[in-house]
């Protein structure tokens, strides 16, 4: 019998499967609270809730988790800086935004050029980069160097940045042409920035994860998923972390698609955080075709073409100036799960109803609960630090957490320490109403209660409307994002301009309203309808799909194990590896006179194109090999290789070569079942 173990960790949960290669079957599922503060804890939590003769007998490890996608839907991760080399800072200014890239200080720029061959002829100015540098890299956690033209020049400059990087700072770096190969320098930026930006988030997690497994004598080895869901190792993951940035979605959709055996269809995941979805035709998963973007960031991450929306069961319920419920796209602590770890919660709760004070603007019914403790680094203030030393007690709420940081409640400013997770705030959410309406009661109802109460009294509502308005507003966002999908998928032309438009969002919801309650028709009657069935997964997600799928009029499928999806998806991917060796043709006054090869052990130059091609599959071959190895792949590695000539025509009917593409892909397993 060969058991492999699936772990998907998400903002709010943990999932745990045991899976029966040979059976092809799930033979256990377990789930545990995320517990933030140590991921170790929910991890191992949810080990134990598996059959321990199953764990034992386990010969793999797979892990997927939400971490990274989470951190990019809300603007969060380590102090990281990007190195830009040759780029000028007025395309960044102009063009920089829509990739994701920031305007302040987190980018710094160098002058450099080499030649094609690699061979330096204008260094960076390391000296004035040194004086000047300092200041900027001080705080940070890690740095990536990106090249202009490091896909000419194999990297070149990268290389020299870091080595002096290192020598000079010993700070982790990672060159972007290591990680990409694709030629937009924004892009290329942006993906290698939040790299860096991941890199605590992630080793975070696998250093949580291999204290879980040793605690428990577990010795199987560990994979994790990438992006587009096949599987790559541990060590791997430590050195790119930004491959993990949609593995959870990935996983949900791989997970989604074996337990429901659906062709045609969106694949759905609701966690406490987020709700991913994807595109399924004819059983295959659509791929990005550029890149994975997550929030405001654009990357050249190969993956499924998952879209994230900041929708949860954990999403904040506030009120917006003008007195009006919203759910917004942050995740806070429930009040039902802060009070069963901090009983106080619920007096500090009670205390605040008895007040009454309606129409208060201010989330007086939030606290600011402790999670890391930072005493000891240089990266906080005193008065960050003093703070958090004032959590140690337990949670403060809004009044108290102002008075401990010595200023008005209305100028409390906390998001720093709640953006690096050393604090996590804690309100009203979704999941507190599934405590009241007895959907989902595992925590601290009365807690849930009293937070509706006292909110439902600042808008001047009943307890009983407000939980409604909360259920038909996670329902309307949830339409909206899977009609948005689908819109960009029908018009991709126009996918840029959708993604942005306030405009189309009140259509969607005009249409939200005539589908519910047929409401809004006048002289035009629109309406959005899909063939494609809706699969469900996440814990919360047959309480609102239901109403989605009716509105479009398609049938909603949530199938057995749909709350441990990603976990099952995570252990029953594959490992695969894509390498490419651009061809480019030399031209001169006479003609075409030879092509040059650019393999990644550097640049081989030849007079004849059948050469070319087969000395650029040679590198390919084994680029992709090494790469499946080394991310973890065991046993028989198939090989395939594709070449793509670019030759345009010109006016005269005369084909001008351009480039030739040669890629190769490696597909292994992770494990031997023995």
């Amino acid at each position: 019998m060969g058991i492999g173990i699936g772990i998907d960790t998400g903002g709010t949960y943990t999932d745990a499967v045991a899976y029966d290669f040979d059976a092809h079957r799930v033979r256990a599922a377990a789930k545990a609270q995320t517990t933030k503060a140590d991921l170790s804890i929910g991890i191992g939590a949810a080990i134990d809730a598996l059959p321990r003769d199953l764990v034992r007998s386990a010969e793999m490890i797979s892990l997927s988790t939400t971490l990274a996608t989470n951190a990019c839907v809300e603007d969060k991760g380590g102090r990281a800086r990007l190195l830009f080399i040759g780029v000028q800072p007025w395309v960044v200014e102009r063009y920089g935004a829509e990739y994701g890239l920031p305007s302040d200080g987190e980018i710094f720029y160098l002058d450099g050029k080499t030649t094609a061959a690699g061979e330096i002829v204008r260094a960076p100015d390391w000296k004035s980069f040194l004086l000047s540098g300092a200041a900027w890299i001080r705080d940070a956690c890690g740095v990536g160097i990106v090249d202009i033209d490091a896909m000419d020049n194999g990297g070149a400059l990268e290389k020299q940045a870091r080595e002096f990087l290192t020598r000079t700072w010993n700070i982790p770096v990672v060159c972007g042409h290591e990680l990409f190969s694709d030629l937009n320098s924004l892009r290329r930026g942006s993906s290698v920035l939040l790299n860096a930006r991941l890199v605590p988030l992630i080793n975070e997690f696998l250093i949580a994860t291999g204290t879980a497994l040793r605690q428990r004598s577990i010795t199987a080895p560990v994979v994790i998923m990438r992006s587009d869901g096949s599987l790559m190792s541990e060590r791997f993951a430590e050195q790119r972390p930004v491959e993990t940035l949609v593995c959870g979605p990935a996983a949900s959709v791989i997970g989604g698609l074996a337990i429901a055996g659906e062709k045609d269809c969106l694949v759905i995941d609701m966690g406490g955080t987020t709700t991913d979805i994807a595109i399924v035709t004819g059983g295959v998963p659509r791929k990005a075709k550029e890149g994975v973007d997550v929030g405001k960031w654009k990357t050249f991450v190969k993956g499924l073409a998952t879209r994230s929306f900041g929708l949860g069961g954990d999403s904040a319920v506030r009120f917006d100036g003008h007195g009006v419920m919203q759910l917004e796209p942050v995740r806070l602590m429930p009040l039902s799960v802060a009070a069963s770890l901090w009983p106080s919660v619920t007096a500090k709760l009670a205390d605040l109803v008895r007040l009454k004070p309606q129409g208060h603007p201010l989330p007086l019914h939030e606290f600011f609960c402790p999670q890391k403790d930072i005493s000891a680094s240089p990266a906080y203030t005193d008065a960050e630090k003093s703070f958090c030393q004032a959590l140690r007690g337990g949670p403060l709420s809004f009044a108290e957490a102002a008075e401990a940081a010595g200023t008005s409640p209305y100028n409390l400013d906390m998001r720093r320490l709640e953006d690096e997770g050393a604090v996590l705030r804690s309100g009203l959410t979704p999941t507190d109403i599934m405590h009241v309406r007895g959907d989902f009661t595992r925590f601290d109802t009365e807690a849930a209660a009293l937070g509706i109460a006292f909110f439902s009294s600042c808008l001047a509502v009943t307890p009983a409307t407000l939980q409604k308005m909360v259920y038909e507003e996670v329902e309307r966002k949830l339409y909206r994002a899977v009609v948005t999908v689908l819109l960009q998928d029908q018009y991709p032309s126009l996918a840029g301009s959708l993604s942005a438009s306030a405009g189309l969002d009140e259509l969607i919801d005009t249409t939200w309203g005539t589908a519910r309650r047929g409401r809004g028709r006048g002289l035009l009657g629109l309406s959005f309808d899909t063939p494609a069935a809706l699969v469900g997964i996440g814990a919360p997600i047959h309480l609102f799909l239901p109403a989605v799928a009716e509105a479009l009029g398609t049938r909603c499928a949530v199938p057995e194990n749909a709350g441990v999806a990603n976990a099952l998806g995570a252990i029953v991917g594959s490992i695969q590896v894509t390498r490419r060796v651009e061809i480019k043709p030399q031209y001169s006054i006479e003609g075409l006179t030879g092509y040059m090869v650019f393999g990644e052990s550097g640049v081989v130059h030849t007079i004849d194109q059948a050469t070319a091609i087969e000395e650029a599959r040679k590198a390919c071959r084994v680029a992709a090999r090494e790469e499946a190895m080394r991310r973890g792949a065991q046993g028989e590695i198939t090989v395939t290789t594709d070449v793509r000539i670019s030759a345009p025509k010109t006016r005269d009917g005369e084909e001008v070569l351009l480039s030739i593409r040669v890629e190769a892909t490696a597909i292994g397993k992770a494990h031997q079942v023995g």
